[in-house]
């Protein structure tokens, strides 16, 4: 067990960390906003028409990314379902819909690795591996792919330190309690000892529903503080969580 410390709040008793990935680990977020405009343009191929709107509903603002939007915090079965929605919504079948939206974000991830484009922010190795030598238990819960995370950690050499990761799929995600519960049942450590650290509601929320010790939320990746007034710390750094010394 460690204490943690994020600014003047202590969190004490803590076993495991769940980190989320993109805007938490990784600098995804000019990434996503070139695979939007990837995914609008691949389904406007097959159904002209829908570039605009469908760049609104996924969260792409201009030459911006909306942080608390569909492509930042969604998962990828939930982007899915909504461009599909729309295209239904413009009269396209509904399994057209879903075909034409799968193939086209099938299409849009052969052409670019994302792990290429979204390294680790500054200073987050330090942090993992400050953690790792603590004995803190390291999981990344993820609203992307399974493979995308496992992918991620490859690239960048974290995979050592993390103990479990996941993606979400189309059943379980954030903020269901279960993402968490299954993440602590395989490190055999009790929610209550395990601290969420996230960018989104969705990662505050979870720590909450599945009664974990707290959460930190960051802003290091461009989530406005406002936004996360469920956390119960703020981080605007990797450097503001420290681990403090046991006497």
């Amino acid at each position: 067990m460690v204490t943690i410390r994020c600014g003047s709040y202590i969190f004490e008793g803590i076993q495991a960390i769940a980190f989320d990935k993109d805007g938490t680990l990784a600098d995804s977020h000019p990434f996503l906003w070139q695979l939007a405009h990837q995914r609008v343009n691949l389904i406007a191929q097959q159904f002209p028409g829908v570039e605009a709107d469908l760049l609104q509903a996924f969260g792409v603002r201009g030459d911006r990314l909306d942080l608390a939007g569909l492509m930042a915090v969604g998962t990828r079965p939930e982007n899915e379902i909504a461009a599909a929605a729309y295209l239904a919504a413009r009269g396209c079948a509904w399994q057209e819909a879903k075909t034409i939206t799968q193939k086209a974000f099938i299409q849009a991830d052969q052409q670019c690795r994302k792990a290429d484009h979204t390294p680790p922010f500054a200073d987050i190795r330090e942090l993992l591996t400050s953690l790792h030598h603590a004995g803190v238990a390291i999981a990344v819960l993820s609203g992307d792919s399974t493979p995308n995370v496992q992918d991620f950690l490859a690239r960048y050499e974290l995979t050592a330190w993390i103990q479990y990761a996941a993606g979400s799929t189309a059943s379980l995600a954030k903020p269901d309690p279960a993402f968490l519960w299954q993440a602590c049942t395989a490190l055999k450590i009790e929610a209550k000892a395990t601290l969420v650290i996230g960018d989104a509601t969705t990662d505050l929320e979870l720590a909450n529903q599945a009664r974990a010790a707290g959460s930190i939320g960051v802003t290091w990746g461009g989530a406005a503080q406002t936004d996360l007034g469920g956390a119960t710390a703020i981080a605007s750094k990797p450097t503001d969580i420290q681990i403090e010394p046991s006497f």
